[in-house]
């Protein structure tokens, strides 16, 4: 049974970027964080902690649990791995230990949310999209670079209770939170941004300031692209408000798919920029320069 105290449970699997930037913000606010990843890094994690650096949460150090697999009730899991790990790595979450715990994956992309509910209960897996910059620098250290950190999550009237204690153990620790009916809207919205910045970013090797004034005219027909099948899927997508979006963030700001790209790490130009073209085709729309994009990402030798 999911417990149910003032002081939280929670479970991340995947304390990188993400994960651990939320686990770290949790552990601070006094919640119970157990992190879940493999041997060598949980037992890291558990000597020595999490460090997160940020001008927006300050500079602090959280002790955490860790483990390689769940073996106990919580509250939550949060999912935080890459969609190119995602197969692999829900395998440290065994759907008994998970019981009736909500499972919210904080991954790129929209199919991940159909994936899960094939594995778990329908009802456990809530929605959520998260907006950040940060980066893991070393096993355990995390820097957020952002001037913004939001998240949103889409609730049900069966669960929506549980979503709000959640969301407002977020909003304490910093982030910026909404709590969403509107799950298709609340993923596509995310990805009509999201999509755009990494195919450009990656594709030029650019920043978000260099692929919005030098590619401005590719960057705004991707968007224009994405907001359509966005829509034919049933999503009320602005793309107009996707371009302030995009012109109002850090001009060196990275997508994180550009940095694995850096890195020579697997590229998630499935989970981004696949999915469009996927779901372009299945409702009969034309993204030209999204297919190319995504094409030639994926023939770049560091792709794969």
């Amino acid at each position: 049974m999911a417990i149910a105290t003032d002081r939280m449970h929670i479970a991340v699997l995947g304390p990188g970027a993400i994960g651990g930037l939320l686990a770290g913000l949790m552990a601070r606010g006094g919640d119970d964080v157990l992190v879940l990843a493999r041997e060598t890094a949980s037992k890291a994690i558990a000597d020595d902690g999490l460090t997160i650096e940020s001008q927006l949460f300050g500079n602090f150090r959280a002790r955490v649990r860790a483990r390689s697999r769940l073996t106990g009730p919580v509250d939550a899991c949060l999912v935080a791995v890459k969609s190119t790990q995602l197969k692999g790595a829900i395998e440290r979450v065994p759907p008994d230990a998970l019981d009736t715990a909500m499972l919210i994956p904080f991954l790129n992309g929209i199919d991940h949310v159909g994936f899960l509910r094939e594995t778990f209960p329908l009802a456990s897996v809530v929605a959520a999209t998260i907006r950040v910059e940060s980066a893991r620098v070393g096993a355990g250290v995390i820097q957020q670079m952002s001037p913004f950190a939001s998240v949103e999550i889409a609730a049900t009237p069966a669960n929506r209770d549980r979503v709000t204690r959640l969301a407002d153990r977020w909003t304490a620790a910093g982030f910026d939170v909404r709590v969403r009916g509107d799950e298709t809207t609340m993923l596509w919205e995310k990805l009509a941004f999201l999509a755009p910045l990494a195919l450009m970013t990656t594709h030029r090797r650019a920043s978000a300031g260099a692929v919005r004034t030098r590619w401005r005219s590719e960057t705004l027909a991707v968007i224009e692209e994405v907001a359509r099948v966005a829509r034919a899927e049933g999503a009320a997508i602005d793309s107009e408000r996707v371009v302030r979006l995009l012109d109002s963030v850090p001009e060196t700001m990275q997508s994180s798919m550009q940095r694995d790209q850096a890195a020579g790490l697997p590229l998630e130009i499935d989970a981004i920029g696949g999915v469009v073209v996927r779901r372009a085709t299945r409702a009969g729309i034309d993204v030209p320069v999204t297919r190319r994009l995504v094409d030639e990402i994926r023939g770049s030798p560091r792709s794969t």
